[in-house]
Order: C-alpha cells, then sequence, then structure tokens
C-alpha cells in the first residue's frame, strides 16, 4: 500500500518539488516507511530515503529541487523491506525513466528474470523496478514513450496505479490504474495526479475520475486520456465538496482526536441522506436475503447492521469477510442484496468480491468517498458524510457508517421511532466528548497493560470488537473482544489481577446476563472498567472505574454511542505509551495490495 503524486506547473519558470512536497504530506496516511520526489530539468534529478516525512525532509531538503513537473511517492513495502534503495522512485538503469507505483505485481519474478537475461541491471527488491526498464527495453525497440509505456502495462499482472516520466519526453507525465486508485486534479496552473483526494485538495477540488486500463497523459496543455485502443477519450469533471481546512489538523496534535471529535457532525451529515436511501430501498423491491461484506472495522459495521436487520426487518442476514467471500458466492441469487461497507471504496479485496457478487445480485456500496472504484461497480451507493478521513484508525467514517446502516434500518421498515432516536445521537455522542477528560485519567491507569479484554453481548459486541481493535491497532496493546456469553469458552483462563477486563453495559434486556459475567472476571480479580449508563450503582459497586453515559441510550442504539469512549481511551493510551495514534506499526488506511 503506497500513494503517488505527479504534478506538472504550467509556468516553466516555477519549481514543483515544494508542491509535491506539500502533496505526499497530505497522503501519508497511505504508507511512512520511506518517501521520494523526482523532477525533471535537462536530466532527472530524486530525492529519495527510508523514514517519515519530516525525517527525510530534514535530512535532504526534498523541497530544493529544480523543474516544473515531477512525480512523487510514499511507500508501505508490500515488495521489498523498507529502504533508501527500495524506496520510489525506481529508475532504469540509465537514470532517464522515473516510475512511482502503488499496488503489487504477481509475475514481477518472471518478468526480472526475462529483463536479466536481455542485459538489464537491477538495484532494488522491489516489484517496481521491472516497469522502467520494461519502457526502456520497449523504447530501445523504436517505441514512443506513451506505446512503451502501453506495452509495458499489458505485461503486468496485478494491481497497479503508476505515474512515469522521461527525460526525454520533458514536460509530460504518463499514468494509468488497474484495482488501484487514482484521480486526476485540474487547477488553473497546475494539473496533477493523485492516489486520493486529500492529497491535492489544496490545489483543486476538480476532479477527473480515470477508468482502469485508460493512459493519462499531463502536460502543459491540459489533459489528454486514451482508452485501450489509443481513442481519446472525453471525461466529466466533478467537483468535490471537501475542503483543504477539512483535511487539515487544524489546532489538533493528531488527526485522530480530531476526527472522534467531529463524530456528531458526521451523524447529523449522514443522516441528512434519508432521501437517497429511501430510493434506493423503493427501487430493491423484494428482498429476502441480505449478505454484508466487509474488511477490518467496516466487519463490526457490518455486524452490527446484521443484528438490526434481523432483529426489526426479519430477513435472513449475514456478514462476510471480503477476503473469504468467494467461498461463500455460491449462495447468491436475484433475492439476495449484497451490502459492501468500505471507508476508502478502493479496499481490493472487497472490489473483488463486488464484481463476483453483481453477476447474480443487487449490490449496493457504503463508502465514505464519492468516486471510488466500489461506487462505480455497485449498483446502489450510499456516501456516508464524515468528511475526509486521514487517520489510520477508522472514527467517524466508523460512526457514520453505522449511520448509514440504521437510517438504512429504520426507512426500510418504516421505523419512526428509531429515526426519532437516531436524531439525537448526535447530541449524545457530543455529551461524550465533553467528558473526554475522564477517559484521559483513565488511559493513565490502563496503559500498563499487556493483555485487555473487551466484553459485550448482543448490540454491544461489535462495540466490543471495535474497542478491542482500536487499542491494538495504534497502541500496541494486544487487545480482544468476546461475546460476554464466550468468557467459559476459553478467555476466561487468562483472567487474573494483570489483566483488565472493560465491559459494555448498556441498559436493556440483555443488562443482567451481561452483569453475571462482569460477575464472573471480577471473581477472578480482574480489574473491571465499566462504560454503563448514568446511575448505574451495581455497575459502580462492582467495577475499578466506570465510564458513563446518558441512560436515555439504550442497547440498540448504543454502538453509535458507546463507541466514542472507547476510541478515545485507545487514543489517550497511544499517548501514555508515547506511540503516534496516526501512525501506527505496519497499518497503512486504504489496503488495495
Amino acid at each position: 500500500m503506497c500513494g503517488i503524486v505527479g504534478c506538472i506547473l504550467k509556468d516553466k519558470e516555477k519549481h514543483v518539488a515544494p508542491i509535491l512536497l506539500e502533496c505526499v504530506k497530505n497522503l501519508d496516511y497511505r504508507g511512512y516507511d520511506s518517501v521520494g520526489i523526482a523532477t525533471i530539468d535537462g536530466k532527472i534529478y530524486v530525492k529519495k530515503d527510508k523514514g517519515k516525512i519530516p525525517e527525510v525532509d530534514e535530512k535532504l531538503n526534498l523541497a530544493d529541487m529544480p523543474g516544473n513537473f515531477g512525480i512523487a511517492h510514499v511507500r508501505w513495502p508490500s515488495t521489498g523491506i523498507a529502504n533508501k534503495v527500495n524506496a520510489h522512485p525506481q529508475l532504469d538503469e540509465g537514470n532517464g525513466i522515473a516510475v512511482v507505483h502503488n499496488g503489487s505485481l504477481k509475475n514481477y519474478n518472471e518478468l526480472k528474470g526475462e529483463l536479466v537475461a536481455d542485459g538489464f541491471k537491477f538495484k532494488s527488491t522491489t516489484d517496481t523496478e521491472v516497469i522502467p526498464h520494461l519502457i526502456r527495453k520497449y523504447i530501445n525497440e523504436g517505441l514512443d514513450l506513451e506505446h512503451a509505456f502501453r506495452k509495458t502495462i499489458e505485461r503486468l499482472d496485478g494491481s497497479y496505479a503508476i505515474a512515469v516520466i522521461s527525460k526525454d519526453e520533458n514536460n509530460k507525465i504518463l499514468a494509468t490504474r488497474h484495482q488501484s486508485p487514482l484521480k486526476i486534479g485540474i487547477s488553473d496552473d497546475a494539473y496533477f495526479i493523485s492516489s486520493d483526494v486529500p492529497a491535492i485538495i489544496e490545489y483543486t477540488r476538480n476532479i477527473i475520475l480515470p477508468s482502469e486500463g485508460e493512459i493519462i497523459i499531463l502536460d502543459e496543455n491540459g489533459v489528454t486520456v486514451h482508452d485501450e485502443y489509443d481513442n481519446e477519450v472525453k471525461k466529466e469533471i466533478c467537483v468535490i465538496p471537501w475542503t483543504a481546512q477539512m483535511a487539515s489538523k487544524g489546532d489538533h496534535p493528531y488527526y485522530m482526536i480530531k476526527e472522534i471529535l467531529e463524530q456528531d457532525k458526521a451523524v447529523e451529515f449522514t443522516l441528512g441522506e434519508r432521501d437517497n436511501i429511501q430510493k434506493i430501498i423503493d427501487d430493491l423491491g423484494n428482498i429476502k436475503n441480505i449478505c454484508f461484506v466487509a474488511c477490518g472495522t467496516s466487519y463490526h459495521a457490518s455486524l452490527t447492521g446484521k443484528y438490526l436487520i434481523q432483529h426489526f426487518a426479519k430477513i435472513k442476514t449475514d456478514v462476510v469477510l471480503a477476503s473469504e467471500f468467494k467461498y461463500s458466492a455460491d449462495t447468491l441469487d436475484e433475492e439476495t442484496l449484497v451490502v459492501f461497507i468500505s471507508q476508502s471504496g478502493e479496499t481490493l479485496d472487497s472490489i473483488n468480491a463486488l464484481r463476483i457478487a453483481k453477476e447474480t445480485s443487487p449490490t449496493l456500496a457504503i463508502v465514505n468517498t464519492e468516486g471510488s472504484a466500489m461506487t462505480e461497480e455497485a449498483k446502489y451507493t450510499i456516501v456516508t458524510q464524515a468528511g475526509p478521513e486521514k487517520g489510520v484508525a477508522a472514527t467517524k467514517t466508523y460512526i457514520a457508517q453505522l449511520t448509514a446502516i440504521y437510517l438504512f434500518t429504520a426507512l426500510l421498515t418504516k421505523n419512526h421511532d428509531l429515526i426519532k432516536e437516531l436524531d439525537k445521537v448526535p447530541n449524545y455522542i457530543r455529551e461524550v466528548l465533553e467528558k473526554s477528560e475522564e477517559i484521559e485519567v483513565l488511559s493513565k491507569r490502563y496503559s500498563f497493560a499487556e493483555d485487555l479484554f473487551y466484553l459485550g453481548r448482543g448490540f454491544s459486541y461489535p462495540v466490543a470488537l471495535e474497542g478491542a481493535l482500536k487499542l491494538k491497532e495504534i497502541s500496541l496493546i494486544h487487545a480482544e473482544g468476546y461475546a460476554s456469553g464466550e468468557l467459559k469458552h476459553g478467555p476466561l483462563a487468562l483472567i487474573n489481577h494483570r489483566v483488565p477486563v472493560i465491559v459494555i453495559l448498556p441498559p436493556g434486556t440483555d443488562y443482567d446476563d451481561t452483569m453475571t459475567n462482569l460477575e464472573e472476571v471480577k471473581s477472578r480479580k480482574a480489574i473491571i472498567l465499566s462504560i454503563c449508563a448514568e446511575g448505574d450503582n451495581k455497575a459502580e459497586c462492582k467495577s475499578k472505574d466506570i465510564f458513563t453515559i446518558n441512560p436515555e441510550v439504550n442497547e440498540i442504539i448504543a454502538p453509535l454511542v458507546y463507541t466514542v469512549p472507547l476510541q478515545l481511551l485507545a487514543y489517550y493510551v497511544t499517548l501514555e505509551k508515547g506511540h503516534d495514534p496516526d501512525k501506527p506499526e505496519n497499518l497503512a488506511k486504504v489496503i488495495t495490495v
């Protein structure tokens, strides 16, 4: 998983490197193990190294490079360890062609063997390096840059978004995509390509969405797009509703806390999608089954969706991990709605599953990114209104996903009481956020843990899973979420006085059973933190610590509210341990390989 950027300035006297540097800074949630920039001014200039952008920039002064056009890259390795040689851009042997690449090439070993046999020498252990060598090979055979590039991508098997520059064809950037995201940006004085909108939102909101396999050519005169047969394709420009301010940290130290604090608005704005959702429901007709497909945090949102739809709509509902979907695909039919949930709309496992599902079933994508690959593939789309999210650990996009699922369920079942409850959720979230200092204090008492369990039952079980995932993602503490009724089927053996247990305990029909499970871990001397309703004296008596929430929040809507203190706990524990919550070890935000 990586991020790529390219930019060409209309004014040849201006230098593009400072702009490329700002763009990759805004793209570092896609990779932060290494960074590199290549520009051309008579020859190719390259600066790159292992490390986070500020570290590399301090050492190399990345903005100090000549040339009015160039490409840049942030890396999260899939092939080849993180080091200077493996950092992008990758060059051909004569340093005349530079390439940046997001994706993974399945056949690079085969291609590398062929190129080595032809006399080409490799410096890195990346799959990407085969690309500039292949381009050079076809140029040596008499093709121009565009057609050498086209012939190269015909040889590639895998996923890719690629940008190329060559010193022999000045003031031109070529790019293409296959199973990896790529956007084109157009401003008054520059043209851009980028893996994601936030990278270029400071410079333009005018975006073109290229289709897979198209060749994009940026030069000083504009943008040209060619299809696979070399025909020019006219593309529409769409205006992204996000602003540069929405994509910035503002006065906050980290994106994660900024985005946690924006969750009340994410719910409010997503509730505004009810007309669009109602149109989808009206068009669906008779649906007998529903299948949610997702990964990671979105999988937890899907589990909540399963409980909601089965509880209110009485429709049989399954939840399948996207990477495992092909093993369930044979059960699909035209009366099964397949719902795909993804923050980015670019998750490769989900896209592959969607392509299988749409052959037999109606498909619905719930995403936060307009114009993403899944919005192009799915029959129906709900775009959540969380705004750009750059923290690697999903927070406001998760709550927005839940909001969309709740609203879909309420409209599907014509449940006006549930809609009234949803309208109260932003205020409930604000009440939690106003007490964030309590969580900050609690974090100091729980940051010692090496293992930690989260327990929940019914609608609170996915909350437990999500709370544990947030903690393990960013604090590096081993945490597990469990259905509390499963305690005696293994986890109870690990409970002792050194293991904290966080119990999600909203009021409702499951309260007494969950309280019984709390008693079980208490009898094993566990350190208990209960997330419960205000005035819950029983929980207060039996827990070491409590964090209380408005008692009007019942167990059905609890996932929308009780998740928030768990996000805050993960954030503050991570700070206590001295880690960066925006850049967790070995993780990036969008998985396109």
